[in-house]
This record gives structure tokens, sequence and C-alpha cells, in this order.
């Protein structure tokens, strides 16, 4: 048997790191309060409320920000001497990421075991980063017709800024501001005002690093707050490039206010993912692949599960599976290495998904079957993972963001395709099948930026592949490049030769 650490000894020795901002290079405590009290999602116990960044710091921010990116004295650093830095960022973070991993559990509620693993981009992604430099993705040349060298030269756009979500702020704000930091730009980061320990714990770590290795202040930059701060950041035309991970009504107006100074914009808004099963699928594989993407980070992910659609003939065996699995999960303390399934990160956000929950049964009527036989603790925010049939497609359109997912039949593949294309998202989709070639043809098929065929996994298909987004759930591409590419704009110098327009 595997050595596992327990409940008492993860609790009872974590501690949770003052809440504070980094601006040009001077941490303080944040000067405002917002209306939103935080909690212990396993015991209901409140721990604190949330903290802003005042106006007067976000204007100090922008200014420092936009200072470094004028002088040049972040972007000015060669190639090589910022992949060094980004290894020493990685290095630092790694032997924290159990600490890491543990915050983020207190915070989201997603379990450690899932955080643990997660955890690992966190230094994972610096290190790739700076591989990436020394890879040359910021430089090409190719060969004119005229057999002159052109040059393509990606530079930073100017200060970058990186938002995060609260279900797994620590690793998207590595991945974000890795990826920023290493084309040259000054970065401000700002988390989700409901998770902000984990966030303010690795940011202290690449503050140290960075100040150890002579970078200048404002090079790297930490607010706290929720939209007023967010809105105050997007709307400054200092800020060039805005990547946001996050619901849709926050990348509506991120989206309204980037438009107004051309400010380059990455969304990733999540999706309402479908898990097509095909005819020849063995019902227990689906059934098991269903609740890992039903339960995984508690349902609170991107790429959930959102519509499961069966064949009408194995309907009953698929939910029959999932029923017996959902009723096997443990369900208790998220800092426990036992535990399958935690509770949701927040009271207002639990509020949320039961209300979901009750729509899309009364949309469901006599026609609603709902299983959720998952046995959770009275006390916290916990919610019975739910599948809930019957309910018309039409009815079930939109995102969740919880362990809550809707079962639709089908008689052909055609009417499969249409229901799993029938939302308007399209960041992530599933086929299982026996028949991977049959398959393969069906996932081509799914408009969604990654299909995954016969896999219900958190990672990607292949760490150098895009994490595209379609509809409603972005714009632009993340990934090991694009990210990176994506804080940047493209320079091609080179000498024209061989043209006459006028025979002269």
């Amino acid at each position: 048997m595997s050595e596992t650490v327990s409940t008492v000894s993860v609790r009872d020795s974590l501690v949770l790191p003052e809440v504070g901002e980094l601006v040009d290079g001077a941490w303080a405590t944040p000067a405002e309060t917002l209306d939103v009290v935080l909690a212990d999602p396993f015991l209901g116990t409140p721990v604190g409320t949330a903290v802003a960044s005042s106006s007067a710091a976000v204007e100090a921010a922008l200014s420092a920000a936009d200072r470094v990116h004028r002088e040049g004295s972040w972007a000015g650093v060669p190639v090589e001497r910022r992949a060094e830095i980004l290894d020493a960022v990685g290095a630092a973070l790694a032997p924290e990421v159990p600490r890491l991993a543990a915050l983020e559990s207190f915070a989201t509620g997603v379990p450690i075991a899932q955080t643990s693993i997660v955890g690992m981009i966190v230094p994972g992604a610096f290190h790739l980063a700076a591989q990436m430099l020394r890879d040359g993705v910021l430089a090409d040349t190719v060969t004119g017709e005229h057999g002159n060298p052109v040059e393509v030269h990606r530079l930073p756009l100017g200060p970058a800024l990186a938002l995060v979500p609260f279900n797994a702020p620590a690793p998207m704000a590595a991945h974000k501001i890795a990826s920023s930091l290493a084309v040259g730009a000054p970065t401000l980061l700002k988390p989700s005002e409901y998770a902000p320990w984990g966030t303010t714990a690795l940011a202290r770590i690449v503050a140290d690093v960075l100040d150890a290795e002579g970078v200048p202040a404002g090079t790297f930059q930490l607010l706290q707050g929720g939209p007023a701060v967010g809105g105050q950041l997007v709307n400054d035309v200092r800020v060039r490039a805005v990547s946001f991970t996050g619901g849709l009504g926050g990348g509506r107006a991120i989206a309204a206010a980037c438009a107004a100074n051309f400010t380059a914009l990455q969304l990733e808004l999540g999706g309402n993912n479908p898990l097509l099963v095909m005819p020849d699928a063995d019902p227990a594989d689906a059934a098991r692949r269903a609740v890992d993407l039903l339960t995984t980070l508690n349902g609170q992910w991107c790429r959930a599960l959102g519509r499961l659609v069966v064949p009408t003939a194995l309907a009953e065996a698929v939910r029959a599976g999932v029923e017996e699995r959902l009723a096997a999960l443990v369900a208790g303390d998220p800092l426990d290495h036992d535990t399958d399934l935690g509770p949701i990160i927040h009271a207002v956000h639990l509020s949320r998904l039961r209300a979901e929950i009750d729509a899309r049964l009364t949309a469901a009527g006599d026609a609603g079957v709902l299983t959720a036989p998952t046995a959770v603790p009275a006390t916290g925010t916990f919610l019975a993972p739910t599948l809930i049939s019957g309910t018309p497609s039409e009815a079930a359109l939109e995102e969740v963001f919880g362990p809550v997912a809707t079962m639709h039949t089908y008689d052909t593949l055609e009417e499969a395709v249409e229901l799993a294309n029938a939302t308007p998202f399209g960041l992530e989709g599933y086929v299982v099948g026996t028949d991977t070639e049959a398959a393969l043809d069906v996932a081509r098929r799914v408009r969604a930026g990654e299909v995954k065929v016969n896999g219900s996994t958190i990672m990607s298909l292949h760490l150098m592949t895009p994490r595209p987004a379609w509809g409603l759930s972005g714009m632009g591409e993340e990934g090991t490049v694009e990210t990176m590419r994506f804080f940047t704009g493209a320079r091609v110098v080179g000498v024209e030769g061989g043209y006459a327009l006028h025979g002269r």
C-alpha cells in the first residue's frame, strides 16, 4: 500500500499566507476590503474577508509596468539570460509544490490528490518557457525570393495582464506569467478574490527570484481584488495584452474594454462539453469516463462534462454505471489524500449550481430523472455530482461550471453529432467507442478546440498542440508556443531587391 499523508498533518500544518500586493518592487497589504466573506469550504467556517488593491496602487503598478516597457530594461535582457532566470524561478518553485497544492485545496475544495498533480504545472511552466526561448520561438529567418535573408522578430507588445479564475489559480497563473515574462513583457497578475492564497505564495517566490537575479522592479507585479480592480486594469491603454480565463460574463466585459484600445486579447471562457458515446462503446467504460469528467476538480473546470450523449439502447446501462461509480466516491476533506470529491468553492457558487439543477429539472418535467447518489457531508459547501435525464437539449445549452451534467439520447450518429454541437460553446469534446477509427471519424465532426477519443484526463492531448476556443468558449489559442506568441507582435526586417516597377 502506498504511503499517504494524514488529514491532520496537512490541515493542521497549513498556514495561510497574508494576502498581499506587490507594486513596483514593494510588498504591502491591500488597502481595501470587498463584500466577500472567505470561508473554509470543507468546514463552512469564515477565514477572513477578501481584499482589494486601491485605485492608487493599481495606477502605481500600471506606471511601473509602463516604465519598464518604455525603458526596455526587461525586454532588452538577452534571451539566454531570460531563460536562465526563468529556470531559476522554476527551480525555486519545485520544492514548494506540496505547499501550493495544499493552499489550492483549502481555497477551492479540490482534493489534494488532484491539486498535487496539477500543481506540477507551476515549476514546469517556467522551465518550458525557458526551453522555448532557447529553441528560438521568438525569432526566425527566411530566405527571400532573391536570396536576401528576411528576419522575423517577435517582440513584447507592452505590459501584459494575466487574470486567473478560482478553480486552479496557481497553475494557470504560472502558465500565463511564465509566457509573458519569457517574451520580455512586464507582467501584472490578478487572481480571483475567492482564492488568493496559492497565487500570493507563488508570486512571492517569483518576486524573490527575480529580485535576486537583478530584474528591475515593476517587471512582475501582483494586484488583488474583484471586478473594479480588473476593470481599471483592462481599461487602461498602457496594458497592451490581456489573457483572461473565467466566465462568459466577465469575458464579454473584458472584450468590450479591450476593443476600445485595440488591446490584444486571449479569452478562455469555459464550455458545455459533450461526451459522445458511440453505439459500440462498453457501457462501463463510458460510465467511468463520464464520472471522471463530471467530478475532476469537483466539476469546476472548463473542460468538464456538460452533456452526456448516449445511444438510446445503451442509456440505462450507462446511467447504471454512472450511479454505481458516483455512489463509490469518497466525499470529504479536500486536504485528505483519500478524498475523491471535495466541496464547492463558496456558498454563493453552490447556490447558483442548485438553481441550475432546479431549472433543468423543471424543463424536464415528468421526464426528469436525477442521479446523485454520492454521500456528502452535511457541513461545508458540498454538492453531490448530479446527472439529469429528460431535459430538452435547448434547455441545457449553457455551461454550469460544477458537477452537473445532462444526459441526452440519440438513435443515429447524425443526431448524436447534432446534440454534441448544439451549444454555443466549443472548448472540449470527448468520444468513447470500441472502434477507434469510427470514433475518430465522429470526433472530427465535433465542433470544439480539442476532441479526445477514449480519453478523460485533465491533460491536453499533446504538450505542443494549441488549445483553441470556439464559439462562446473564447478567443484565440492557448498553448506552449501560442500563449508566448500571444504577448508579442511580429516585426519583419530585410533588404528588398530585384523589383523595378517603372522599368528603371
